[in-house]
């Protein structure tokens, strides 16, 4: 049991997870923004239209008119292909507005990616530029070297 907390744990702290958490409560609140622009604009714009109230009354086929039956009124049953068209509209504004604001943060990524790679490229062009301007120490002499070095001296003294 404790080690599903944990892999729960690490899935729910991954950045995606917390990126898609963000995207949906922001996908909410811009939902409720598309929802007034449609209340608020679209419909009354097109209550200009003689005889429509809104594009959910606009189109629609009545299959049973409102009546009252026994003093209870019925209220009408219809096929609203209006509302229908209105939902669309709104997803269609919705899905438009969260790919620019995707497209936009994707851009800023790639920017700040290219951005550290070119940093990272110059760094590592710096510290090869300054490994090749110093120059190599010479190795230490092998214990062969020392010793042939010493018979050579021993050599020229007699």
């Amino acid at each position: 049991m404790k080690k599903f907390f944990e892999e729960f744990k690490a899935f729910a702290v991954k950045g995606n997870m917390v990126d898609m958490a963000i995207g949906v409560i922001i996908g909410g609140a811009f939902s409720t923004l598309v929802a007034a622009f449609m209340t608020n604009i679209v419909n009354p714009m097109i209550g200009l239209i003689p005889g429509v109230d809104s594009l959910d009354d606009a189109l629609k086929i009545v299959i049973r008119k409102a009546q009252v039956v026994d003093g209870v009124e019925v209220p009408e049953v219809a096929i609203k292909f209006g509302a229908f068209l209105s939902a669309i509209l709104t997803f269609v504004i919705l899905a438009f507005v969260i790919f620019l604001i995707v497209k936009a943060i994707n851009g800023a990524r790639t920017k700040a990616e290219a951005k550290k790679k070119a940093e990272e490229e110059a760094a590592a062009a710096a510290a090869a530029a300054a490994a090749a301007a110093e120059p190599a120490p010479e190795p230490e002499p092998s214990k062969e070297e020392i010793l042939l070095a010493e018979i050579r001296d021993l050599l020229k003294q007699k």
